[in-house]
């Protein structure tokens, strides 16, 4: 037991003590943020560092801009700004410090005098050129009348001022502790690239051991972008840095080719971490070097390593930090993720709430049926209705007080009774008539009073149905809205899943048999819901994907896998995109004949087959009551409402019933539509009739003969009606047969026209679906000697079992 302590004592003191320092890290990591950017110490350094920055001998464009940018972005940072900036110019020299803090005064001047303009971001730059140029000219006219190469000198001055100013301005909101945009633009790395070099520039004639401070870290910053950023972003870092370098120090101009070489070959080798960066460093500073003098090799690689010294021991965590703001890199893309996976958990919350919103509001519409109502609201019913029959009889009667206060309860039973009889038969029972003649002096009135406020009473108490009705169907509805808003709201927070084990396999299948895979996806493996998709190479394209990568993801994956979409590549070993998913296990043929009443154009009924998400196939047929046009829009219009309800997703009852009350509604004429409806499930081969004032159908099996019937009235003659709905499991090569009545009630001098559907539909020698219809029609149309007397549709669907072309290939391996 002491011995298991004590191993387990160095353990626990490592971790505390790595613990420790980690805390230790980020309090010192806090107080540098604290001290640098909120409390602006970064600016006066920044500030000091600019002051003394000086190219071409003579120019310097930056003390101003900054303090213009300062005065802009931050004013209340202007003052100590003004200080930093003066501090470092004097510590260049006296002549430049007095050239310097002129220009600031000139500028805070200008800008002071002109604060209230409106359009300041256009001011400011010209107030940068006026006050740069302008102490320049001062500060020559007071030595010699100047010389055409210094008008040259000044007017490249106030542009660069001029230019700086707006080149700061996007450089420094970026070093903002409240900075809310984690994207960096192409645009602003190049300005915060030359916002850096322009502070190295400051620090041109600092050394340490020999080594030039500007170059140490002009050389650490190209290391750190390059292995950030890659070769892109490290070659223009190395460009930019190097120009401004090399302007300060004309003699350093091959300075600007080590950095861009450096950042390009460090930024390719950035695969090998920070060795293969500093290695890029090394290879760029020794083969510039060879070109140079000799004598400055060695500096140059001192140089060199103290910057990939600085550059190792920079903490891993400042890297990553950097990433996320730099396009192209993984943290980027992983922030960019986790910001598209932010919005879609809040727009999923929304659509959640807009679905707990119609759940309620379907929750407060759903009430009790009528039949099932309370003892207490019949008999609160039952007082009204012979309140109002006393009111009219016995408040003028002499003998309302024997009959109400002495012998209430049996006046009160007596009345009842009649009113019970009246309601159910139209008139009371003789033995309660007769008693109730016996003890009422005016029996007569009472009855026909009784019959005259039943009629209000039947017509109240249907009124309150046809009210619960449309409850309940509202009800109905919003419970589907919230269902298939629910259903939405589950799709959207689905994520992309991971599937290493399947992936390998591929990728090794793939490779095995020669095919050149460059990208694989794999989004879903969902039984029925395969969704996968890959880029790969061929040379010389024969139908690969379908002949080979299909057969062998579906025996990968243990379910027929078929080509959803392919995109070719024009040339040889292009790149070409492949997309594969499920194959249905069932596929419909479909076959349809119709004509119209006299052989006319215009048919009332009008029929659909509509492909549903989830692996639904449907089959409509809608007949609009009576022939023409009129007949024609009430049957399209319902198909188009069928179809657009049920391809949200809402079930096929609540799509019916719905449809119903927008056709009940719409129209006060009489004109009404059936609907005949078979969804069929494509992966089970399960179907579901709804048949609303519809003909029966007809399932051929082989030589069976299966017949599916179901009673309801049309679509649009009542508000609210029950939907029967007849299930049935399909075999493979089963023929389903759907009708309208003009076939199905066609046939003349038939007595029986079911039994001669049967006969004919079993003679027949073809299970082609287009020539099952045609044959069907043409039996029937000859039954009545080529006269056509009504609308006639039929539509045939066969359901085959679904057998690829390509049969799955056996994986095989060691």
């Amino acid at each position: 037991m002491m011995d298991s302590i004590s191993r387990m004592e160095p353990k626990a003191f490592g971790v505390r003590r790595t613990n420790q320092m980690d805390k230790l890290r980020s309090r010192l990591y806090a107080k540098l943020k604290h001290i640098l950017l909120e409390r602006s110490w970064l600016f006066y350094v920044i500030g000091f560092l600019l002051g003394r920055a000086v190219i071409l001998s003579v120019v310097s464009p930056f003390a101003v801009a900054f303090l213009a940018t300062v005065w802009f972005v931050h004013k209340e940072k202007t003052i100590r700004t003004i200080v930093a900036i003066m501090l470092g110019a004097l510590s260049y020299s006296v002549t430049h410090g007095i050239f310097i803090t002129l220009g600031l005064l000139v500028f805070v001047f200008l800008a002071g005098l002109f604060k209230q303009a409106k359009r300041q971001q256009l001011l400011i730059p010209l107030f940068v050129f006026l006050a740069t140029a302008g102490t320049r000219i001062f500060q020559y006219s007071i030595e010699r009348q100047l010389a055409a190469y210094e008008w040259m000198f000044i007017l490249v001055e106030g542009v660069l001022g001029t230019v700086l100013v707006l080149i700061f301005m996007q450089s420094l909101p970026l070093l903002s502790p409240k900075r809310y945009n984690p994207v960096l633009k192409n645009e602003e790395i190049v300005c915060m690239i030359i916002l850096i070099a322009s502070i190295l520039t400051g620090t041109i004639g600092w050394q340490l051991y020999g080594a030039a401070i500007e170059q140490v870290f002009s050389r650490y910053f190209v290391l750190i972008l390059a292995y950030v950023g890659g070769a892109a972003i490290g070659s223009t870092v190395g460009v930019v840095a190097g120009l401004i370098l090399s302007l300060a120090n004309v003699a350093n101009l091959y300075q600007m080719s080590l950095l861009a070489f450096s950042g390009l070959l460090g930024g390719l080798l950035k695969e090998g971490k920070k060795p293969g960066v500093a290695v890029g460093l090394f290879v760029g500073t020794f083969l510039i070097g060879i070109y140079g003098n000799a004598t400055e090799l060695v500096p140059s690689i001192m140089e060199s390593s103290i910057a990939i010294v600085l550059f190792l021991l920079t903490p891993a965590n400042w890297f990553k930090n950097l990433s996320r703001f730099i396009p192209g890199t993984d943290e980027y893309t992983n922030e960019q993720e986790r910001y598209l996976q932010k919005i879609r958990n809040v727009t999923a919350k929304r659509v959640e709430q807009f679905s707990d919103v119609f759940q309620a509001l379907s929750n407060s519409f759903a009430t009790a049926d009528g039949q099932h109502e309370s003892e207490q609201e019949a008999q609160r019913e039952t007082d009204f209705f012979l309140s109002q029959v006393t009111e009219k009889t016995c408040q003028n009667c002499f003998k309302k007080e024997r009959c109400w206060q002495k012998e209430f309860d049996k006046t009160y039973t007596l009345m009842e009774m009649l009113k019970d009889g009246i309601q159910e038969g139209g008139k009371p029972p003789r033995k309660a008539l007769r008693e109730f003649e016996n003890f009422c002096v005016k029996p007569q009135k009472v009855i026909d009073v009784m019959k005259e406020e039943t009629s209000y009473f039947e017509a109240n108490q249907k009124l309150k149905q046809q009210v619960l009705e449309s409850k309940k169907l509202v009800a109905e509805q919003l419970q589907g809205v919230s269902e298939v808003m629910e259903d939405f709201a589950k799709e959207i927070l689905k994520e992309r899943e991971h599937h290493e084990q399947q992936e390998l396999q591929i990728v090794h299948t793939l490779k095995q048999i020669g095919l050149e895979l460059e990208k694989l996806e794999i989004y879903s493996l969902d039984k029925g819901n395969i969704d996968i998709e890959m880029t790969l190479t061929f040379y010389s394209y024969h139908g690969e994907g379908a002949k080979l990568i299909a057969p062998i993801l579906s025996d990968i994956l243990k379910e027929v896998v078929v080509v959803k979409q392919e995109e070719i590549a024009p040339f040889p070993n292009g790149y070409s995109y492949l997309a594969f998913g499920s194959a249905r296990e069932f596929v419909i043929e479909t076959g349809a004949a119709n004509a119209a009443k006299g052989g006319g154009l215009i048919s009332g009924d009008s029929y659909t087959t509509i492909e549903l998400g989830a692996g639904k196939f449907a089959m409509a047929i809608s007949d609009g009551m009576g022939n023409g046009a009129r007949a024609q829009e009430e049957s399209v219009e319902t198909l188009r409402l069928l179809q657009q309800i049920l391809q949200t997703g809402i079930p096929e009852k609540v799509a019916i019933k719905s449809i119903n009350s927008i056709l009940s509604l719409r129209s006060t004429d009489e004109i009404f539509a059936t609907l005949d409806l078979a969804v069929i499930d494509l992966h089970d081969a399960s179907v579901q009739f709804l048949k609303i004032g519809s003909t029966p159908s007809f399932i051929k099996r082989t030589n069976e003969l299966i017949k599916i019937e179901a009673s309801n009235l049309p679509i649009g003659i009542i508000q609210e009606f029950d939907v029967d709905i007849v299930s049935e499991q399909l075999l493979p090569n089963d023929i389903l047969i759907m009708m309208s009545d003009g076939i199905f009630e066609g046939p003349k001098h038939v007595e029986n026209t079911d039994i001669w559907l049967k006969r004919k539909i079993r003679e027949m020698r073809t299970n082609d679906p287009q020539e099952i219809a045609d044959l069907i029609l043409e039996e029937v149309v000859r039954t009545r000697s080529g006269e056509i007397e009504d609308d006639m549709t039929v539509v045939v669907a066969k359901i085959q079992k679904n057998i690829p072309k390509w049969s799955s290939i056996p994986i095989h391996t060691a």
